[in-house]
């Protein structure tokens, strides 16, 4: 029987459409089974729709002396509780949401240019990509997470 754990959205963001990925902290979004409504790579890859990360990895990387700002780790969802022991096909709760795991974040160059030491530190560690399966929905600061 699998541990039911609860915790809380610490973060939103969302990636403007434009050429340097700025990313937006916001209270909310808006999603649905195609990404988050006025996100750079909505309806892109369902795959990847939505990339959640917890705070631990920004705490792995704060020990070891990399001081990330909010969002470097390209996440939509910062949370306080660790998601990455969960599987493909697995689901979970955000508020009244229901998202399906779709696969672990991979590791990108861009971490290697915030620091070398970075994609290694977080191989297993960035984040997870989810996708909508009970949409459309909006997503707060606060809401719930269960797992």
């Amino acid at each position: 029987m699998k541990k039911n754990l609860q915790g809380k959205v610490l973060k939103l963001f969302i990636t403007k459409n434009d050429t340097d990925k700025t990313r937006i902290s916001t209270s909310h979004i808006d999603a649905d089974e195609y990404g988050i409504l006025n996100d750079k790579f909505y309806n892109k890859n369902v795959q990847r729709a939505i990339l959640i990360t917890s705070i631990q990895s920004y705490n792995m990387a704060s020990e070891t002396n990399i001081n990330l700002s909010d969002g470097a780790l390209g996440e939509n969802i910062l949370i306080d509780i660790n998601p990455y022991h969960l599987n493909a096909g697995d689901t979970f709760v955000i508020g009244d949401t229901t998202l399906e795991i779709t696969q672990n974040c991979t590791l990108c160059k861009g971490l290697s240019i915030i620091n070398p030491k970075l994609p290694k530190l977080l191989k297993n560690d960035r984040g997870i990509f989810a996708k909508i399966i009970s949409g459309p929905c909006v997503i707060k600061v606060g809401d719930t997470v269960s797992i």
